[in-house]
């Protein structure tokens, strides 16, 4: 597989991901694996794309008090209840990937990725807040 379809396979399973966090938020009981099993009815991907989306929803679940203490220390003003569950979500999964995935993702790919998911799903502001707190996780973990 070359890299730019591993690269949309992995930008698939952050969307799908993304939603099913932003689902949680309103459903904090339901669990992400039924989660994701009642997206899978929905969207048609391939297993790689499910695999990696539940590895990123299962990673952020063993480790958001630490991603989130990493995004509220590098968010100045902000605190975690004041940003934007999408914007939010979307940081969870960079850190995720840039900190604690067992294959880091380097650190401006993680935040590209972001960026531009955010364009898609987020306000216009969206872009330019969530660069700017994981640029400063990114220098924190380095």
């Amino acid at each position: 597989m070359n890299d730019e379809t591993s690269s949309s396979s992995r930008r698939q399973s952050r969307e799908l991901a993304l939603q099913v966090l932003f689902q949680q938020e309103f459903a904090p009981n339901l669990d992400f694996h039924k989660s994701l099993e009642n997206f899978r009815g929905s969207f048609a991907a391939s297993t790689k794309v499910w695999k990696y989306a539940e590895e990123l929803l299962s990673g952020i679940r063993q480790n958001q008090e630490a991603i989130d203490r990493l995004i509220a220390a590098s968010a100045s003003n902000w605190t975690i209840n004041r940003m934007a569950l999408v914007d939010l979500n979307l940081m969870r999964l960079a850190v995720f990937e840039m900190v604690f995935c067992t294959e880091a993702i380097p650190p401006p790919v993680a935040i590209n990725e972001a960026v531009e998911i955010t364009k898609k799903y987020g306000t216009t502001e969206s872009a330019k807040f969530i660069n700017g707190i994981l640029d400063q996780v990114a220098h924190r973990e380095a």
